[in-house]
């Protein structure tokens, strides 16, 4: 890398909400070390926000496909979206490590206390985090996954509700669920976590800044995705359409 740039790592976000990715590339900068270079993309098609499986699905063709039209060198992608589809194509697509923000935020939140609970959005992304989490092998020690009710573009346009909401949920997960660390549940919910620390005394991990760090490492390492079988490249065959942009 040019100047004093050691590595740069590409944060994707799943919508295409621009504010969106603004404030997670945001997020990111403010962990990543010395020497570490964020570039924030936001997919050229797909959905404002993504809260079912018709979005993450399409989201994962777009993140992709937003991967492949960047053409500049980069050490590392993380895709900056919880509970959604996509990490193992990337990881087929790439030769650099690929970190999913569900992955990294459990895994890290293991080191934490025995059991973790995850906050999102709206109720309709509970089994698609439920899902990932359990295809991950990171089920075990979850202790629930709430929803706060709040759909993703609430967030940003009612903070102080959302704020209520999601700090409401986590109270009720250290109480009930004896969660002992906080999941934050959305790449937008980053600037929440001191906040929802302070109201409920436990560790809180978000899954931007926990991937950042996950992704510096492996680079560091010197360590990839493993291509001899599950995510080997894909056989070279006609696609028709792909990749999208050109």
């Amino acid at each position: 890398m040019e100047g004093t740039t050691q590595m740069r790592i590409l944060v994707v976000n799943v919508n295409t909400t621009e504010s969106m990715t603004a404030g997670i590339g945001e997020q990111a900068r403010r962990v990543a070390a010395p020497g570490t270079e964020i570039v924030a993309l936001t997919p050229r098609f797909g959905a404002e926000s993504v809260e079912g499986n018709l979005e993450s699905y399409l989201a994962a063709v777009a993140v992709m496909d937003r991967v492949l039209s960047y053409d500049q060198p980069y050490d590392a992608v993380i895709q900056a979206g919880y509970g959604e589809h996509g990490r193992e194509g990337l990881q087929e697509l790439l030769d650099v490590p690929v970190v999913d923000i569900t992955e990294a935020a459990a895994s890290t939140a293991m080191y934490l206390g025995h059991r973790y609970s995850v906050v999102t959005t709206l109720d309709r992304a509970v089994p698609l985090i439920e899902d990932r989490l359990l295809l991950a092998g990171l089920d075990r020690r979850c202790a629930s996954v709430r929803s706060s009710g709040m759909a993703v573009l609430e967030l940003e346009s009612e903070p102080e509700r959302a704020v209520d909401a999601i700090v409401a949920e986590a109270e009720a997960a250290v109480r009930d669920d004896h969660a002992e660390v906080i999941v934050l549940g959305c790449g937008g919910m980053a600037e929440l976590e001191a906040t929802v620390r302070e109201r409920t005394g436990v560790p809180v991990v978000d899954g931007v800044a926990a991937a950042v760090t996950v992704a510096e490492s492996l680079v560091r390492l010197g360590l990839s995705t493993s291509k001899v079988r599950t995510y080997a490249p894909a056989r070279p065959k006609k696609m028709t359409g792909w990749p999208i942009t050109r």
